[in-house]
């Protein structure tokens, strides 16, 4: 198949165009390689997929309009997996026009290009942080996620609401994919478990938000793309079952699904962070902090829909994770 991969030189872009390019398919890779985060580290990945001869990368943004028209009008796309947005949640207070740049005026032209294209599937990114308020756990996508706690948040679940749209006014098949704290190698520096990494190996402190009491569903990469490669392959039609009376959020009279990744076992953050010590072989210096504003105090990912319909349950534990991690930063960096 013809797939275009938005976001290829990120975290998960990179890895799913990986695993799809060693399969035989053909692959387009679609990032604007912003600077949010080392951009160095995103061409580096790209290195890496352009040894297939089946890849073939794109420069530029979701959001110019009259370039992804063009590219979709010329590919003719059999499928299309929508990883690329601006993502972080504390970026997020700081730079928020961003977010709607990319990850609403970006998913929109993303729906106009499988509308008029005919792409068979359309698969995308959402996230844990939909559930925003919520208390209660594990988080189903059957709950109601009314209550976002960031704008990241908001545009994600604004991307659920607009897929349905396309899903219900043209027939379009998507599914929506809720990924739950996601770390391994080749990861965004960004993210904590990276940046935590860097600084313990230098002998500097690291920011330990909630005193380290927070609890994530951490979810290894190599789980992340098992479970995005088997719902690309499951294409949704209309349930049967749907009852507009009583309207279930994960499922549609549309060929709509929602489903969450993660690893359905929450790691508290002190915890993680001594596991993460035990791979370094090097103790952290903790500068403990209260948490920050757009954070939840847990995550916890129901999959059973998730396992009922494409058989697979995330199930890589944090020690062999973090060890993988470590590993590849050590190659990668020299540290």
């Amino acid at each position: 198949m013809k797939i275009l991969v938005t976001g290829a030189a990120g975290f998960i872009g990179f890895h799913l165009a990986q695993r799809l390019l060693e399969r035989g398919d053909q692959v387009i890779g679609l990032d604007n390689l912003n600077d949010y985060y080392d951009v160095a580290l995103k061409e580096a990945r790209l290195q890496r997929l352009a040894v297939f001869p089946g890849f073939r990368f794109v420069k530029t943004s979701l959001e110019d309009r009259t370039t992804v028209e063009k590219l979709f009008a010329a590919e003719c796309f059999d499928m299309v997996a929508n990883l690329a947005a601006q993502a972080g949640v504390r970026y997020s207070l700081q730079n928020p026009n961003a977010y709607i740049d990319s990850n609403i005026t970006g998913f929109m032209n993303v729906l106009e290009g499988c509308r008029h294209n005919a792409v068979k599937h359309l698969v995308y990114a959402s996230s844990s942080s939909v559930y925003g308020a919520n208390a209660k756990v594990p988080f189903s996508v059957h709950h109601s996620v009314d209550h976002p706690v960031s704008l990241y948040a908001a545009t994600k679940k604004s991307n659920e609401m607009m897929a349905h749209t396309y899903a219900h006014l043209f027939g379009l098949p998507v599914t929506g994919l809720r990924f739950f704290t996601v770390y391994g190698p080749w990861g965004r520096p960004d993210m904590a478990y990276f940046s935590f990494t860097k600084a313990i190996l230098e002998g500097r402190p690291i920011d330990v938000f909630n005193h380290g009491r927070m609890q994530r569903d951490f979810t290894y990469i190599d789980d992340i793309i098992e479970g995005i490669e088997r719902v690309m392959g499951r294409i949704p039609r209309p349930d049967p079952a749907w009852d507009a009376t009583n309207p279930d959020p994960a499922s549609s009279n549309a060929p709509y699904r929602l489903y969450n990744i993660g690893n359905n076992q929450p790691v508290e953050l002190g915890h993680f962070i001594e596991v993460l010590e035990d791979c370094l072989g090097k103790k952290a210096r903790k500068n403990m902090l209260p948490i920050q504003a757009g954070e939840v105090l847990i995550t916890c990912a129901d999959v059973e829909d998730l396992m009922r319909d494409v058989g697979f349950r995330p199930a890589t534990p944090i020690q062999e994770g973090l060890k993988s991690f470590v590993d590849w930063y050590r190659s990668h960096y020299h540290p």
